[in-house]
């Protein structure tokens, strides 16, 4: 028994106890040596491996945060109990070209509210409805806003604003806060809007030369950043962080604001009196390109935008293209006479209808018999018959087409006017068999009235293309405006000038006269397409008269257009003349019979 127990505690036969239990021990060591130990190390080694790696994680972390992200997590934070409220910048003012006032920036108000701070908002509705007018309920929603900034009303003037100063004093009302601001001014009323343009409240020109020269009128904005505690109230004693404002540079145009006035009442009566769709107005000095006055209806009141048309928001000269009639017989002529093939006193056997494609061309006077005509007589009378002869048997298509661009009729002038078009005129390529028998007296093509402008402008001048354009000086600094280079010489000029003359003297531009005054002009009756494009639409047409003067040494140009009209060219001939009339005054141009 003792031996079969002793085998139970140890592997010695006879062992005791005690040794039986030393016996086991000594052979674990001999079976493990030092991997008991080692076991236990491999452990810890395990836990501090473990605390390393999130030690290790954390200080990353620590590192993004501290460094790397830091900038980013304050500017969230600081968005997160900040205000930013814009400071808009002061426009640059608008002159005329005798330094008349037409656009300035005025210092006005904005106000906002906190609805968070307003104890008593329906006692703050009242204060608000008292100064601004309209009932208080209008006032509620808004300061009822779960928000810190709402504005109740921007661009007040400073008399209605100190006005709200004293109310809300009077009352202990809290919550409602002023910010300087400005906002645009016109001490001329609507006159000349469509040109000026208008601005937002947020102070960006939104068209006209408001829109075109924002880079030179804006300026900079600036901002006020206004610290807020955790339910959006403002923290006592703390100071806004502003950065200015960089006010915007001053402009002079070329425009005459008597002039513009003028223009803008007499389009306005024509449209009535012959009952056209619209009309059109510009005025150049044709020496410079300076644009004197330009309109077209319906006009734009910046005073009252509330019923304003979106054809009010921009000139029609510029922005819309038709067919320019019996003016771009001053082109067809001029064409002709430069290329050799032609002088004033120059004839032709006319018939009564000249064929042009498909089609025949007929006169407006209905003649019914062949007629010797001169150059001189064509202009005169205004001849279809006579131009389309002289444009298909004379000068031929490679030099028409040539001429056509010397003039850079369907190229855009570069006007400084937002939404030029260049028109449709088609290249000699292009061209079918009617296209130079109708584009010698003004049809086939349609074009803006800025590039007749700019091409009778030259015939005035001697044969410079000078851009037609608005701006004279920038921070009183003159702008240099380069020209498209020369159309004809200055001998052909002078012999269709000669020739415009006779128009208004003994032709179809006689009530466009001024009296005293050396007129050369042409009219125009452009047929106006139908809206599929199928055709002609029958008694509707652009009525036009386009000239200058004095004609030997002119400084005004002037043209008048009526769209839709059932009236020839010389409808437009009483408004050309009060316009002209009113031009040479201002310009301070002399009757030629005082010459």
């Amino acid at each position: 028994m003792a031996r079969s127990r002793g085998r139970g505690f140890g592997d010695v036969p006879g062992a005791s106890y005690d040794e039986a239990r030393r016996n086991r021990e000594e052979k674990r060591r001999q079976r493990f040596g030092s991997q008991g130990q080692g076991a236990t190390d491999y452990g810890f080694a395990i836990i501090f491996r473990w605390f390393l790696a999130v030690a290790i994680v954390v200080a990353a972390r620590l590192l993004i945060l501290q460094v790397i992200d830091a900038p980013k997590l304050a500017a969230t934070g600081k968005a997160q109990r900040t205000n930013t409220i814009a400071l808009h910048a002061k426009r640059g003012t608008i002159y005329d070209r005798n330094g008349n006032v037409l656009a300035v920036s005025e210092d006005c108000k904005t106000i906002y509210a906190n609805p968070k701070e307003i104890s008593d908002v329906r006692k703050a509705a009242r204060a608000l409805a008292k100064v601004f007018g309209g009932m208080s309920s209008d006032y509620i929603p808004k300061l009822r806003q779960d928000a810190s900034f709402v504005y109740v009303r921007r661009q007040v003037d400073t008399k209605l604003a100190k006005e709200l100063q004293t109310e809300l004093k009077k009352n202990k009302l809290t919550g409602i806060y002023f910010l300087d601001d400005t906002k645009r001014v016109y001490p001329y009323k609507g006159v000349a809007s469509q040109v000026l343009g208008v601005v937002g409240v947020d102070g960006e020109g939104l068209s006209g030369l408001e829109l075109y020269y924002e880079d030179i009128l804006h300026g900079s904005d600036g901002e006020m950043i206004m610290e807020r505690g955790l339910y959006g109230e403002p923290i006592a004693g703390a100071t806004a962080e502003i950065t200015p404002a960089k006010n915007g540079a001053d402009i002079m145009i070329g425009l005459d604001i008597n002039i513009q006035q003028v223009a803008e009442e007499q389009i306005t009566e024509a449209v009535k009196t012959y009952t056209a769709d619209s009309g059109s107005v510009m005025v150049t000095d044709p020496t410079t390109g300076e644009i004197l006055a330009a309109c077209s209806t319906p006009l734009l009141d910046l005073t009252d935008l509330s019923e304003a048309e979106a054809a009010a928001y921009t000139l029609r000269p510029v922005t819309s293209s038709y067919e320019p009639g019996s003016i771009f017989k001053v082109l067809t002529a001029a064409i002709g006479v430069d290329n050799k093939l032609m002088e004033d006193t120059s004839t032709w056997t006319v018939p009564a209808e000249v064929k042009v494609g498909d089609n025949y061309v007929t006169d407006v006077d209905n003649r019914d018999y062949t007629m010797t005509m001169s150059l001189r007589e064509i202009m005169r009378r205004s001849s279809n018959t006579g131009m389309a002869l002289i444009g298909q048997q004379v000068i031929g298509p490679k030099r028409f087409s040539q001429g056509v661009d010397d003039f850079h009729i369907g190229h855009k002038t570069g006007i400084d006017y937002p939404g030029e078009t260049k028109g449709i005129v088609k290249t000699m390529k292009q061209y079918d068999g009617s296209t130079l028998g109708n584009m010698a007296f003004g049809q086939g093509l349609a074009i803006p009235m800025v590039q007749m402008v700019e091409a009778v402008g030259s015939v005035a001048n001697g044969g410079t293309l000078y851009t037609p354009h608005f701006l004279k000086t920038k921070d009183d600094k003159e702008v240099e405006w380069k020209s498209h280079g020369k159309s004809v010489s200055s001998k052909t000029c002078a012999m269709v000038t000669d020739i415009m003359r006779t128009v208004v003297d003994e032709g179809t531009a006689m009530d466009g006269d001024v009296e005293g005054y050396d007129v050369a002009a042409k009219t125009g009756t452009g047929q106006q397409v139908t809206e599929d494009g199928s055709g002609y639409k029958p008694d509707s047409f652009v009525s036009s008269l386009i000239g200058f003067a004095n004609a030997s040494d002119p400084r005004v140009l002037v043209y008048v257009g009526l769209n839709g009209t059932g009236y020839h060219g010389s409808a437009a001939g009483p408004a050309f003349s009060a316009i002209m009339s009113e031009a040479l005054s201002d310009m301070g141009v002399r009757p030629a019979s005082d010459e």
